[in-house]
Formats: C-alpha cells, sequence, structure tokens
C-alpha cells in the first residue's frame, strides 16, 4: 500500500471519525501489475479491498457502501459470484451501486471496487 501512496499520491483508505473510505482497488498484485484472467482479477481486487479493511481492524462485515465500476458489464455474474466470497453477511448486505466505465487507470484492468466502512468508535 505505501507504492500507491508514493507512486500515485493517495491513499488507499482514510479513517473520518467512524466511517473508513477505501479509495478504488483493482486487480493489480503488490508489484502493482495487472493480474491476468477476469476471475482472478476480480479475486485480487477484493483481497486489495481486504488488505485496506484489515489495516483498520475491519472486515467486509463492516462494509456498508459499494461502488463497483466494470469495463464489461456481461462480466457482472462472475464478478457477483467474486464478491459473494467476501460478502458474506446475509443479514445486512451493503448497498451496492455497479456502473459500466469504458476505461480505468490502466490498460487491462477490468473491475474497481470503491467502498465505505462503518468501524467502532475510536474512544
Amino acid at each position: 500500500m505505501r507504492q500507491l501512496h508514493e507512486r500515485f499520491h493517495y491513499s488507499p483508505g482514510v479513517r473520518a471519525g467512524n466511517l473508513l473510505f477505501i479509495a478504488g482497488q483493482v486487480g493489480r498484485d503488490e508489484q502493482l501489475q495487472v493480474v491476468e484472467g477476469k476471475e482472478a482479477q476480480f479475486v485480487q481486487a477484493f483481497e486489495n479491498v481486504k488488505k485496506v479493511l484489515a489495516a483498520a481492524g475491519a472486515t467486509f462485515d463492516d462494509v456498508v457502501d459499494m461502488v463497483t465500476y466494470h469495463t464489461d458489464m456481461r462480466d457482472l455474474q462472475l464478478f457477483i459470484e467474486v464478491r459473494d466470497r467476501y460478502v458474506t453477511n446475509s443479514d445486512r448486505y451493503p448497498a451496492w451501486t455497479a456502473i459500466g466505465a469504458t476505461a480505468l487507470a490502466m490498460p487491462g484492468l477490468l473491475a474497481e471496487i470503491k467502498c465505505t466502512a462503518l468501524l467502532p468508535s475510536a474512544d
């Protein structure tokens, strides 16, 4: 995550009070290389979200809002299948908006995940 901060000048996640705002996470590995294969790329994007959540002491159960961007909406069913491996609390799924996009930050990226999580009080 430090590479993102230094190379692209943004924070993967920012806590403001009880909210954690997670910047759009994509299917790039630790070396910032785009992961090959649709399912593998979606899994990597969710793993990257998971890392940001974990750094703040949170999990996907704390996510209250999710916005995803897709370069091909025909991949949505596969994306949902991957998402459902991570978002498993059927008592409270997050609000979710899926948006079609012509392109993302780097060539070859297929989806981007932006989340907001509600965290316990920082008393």
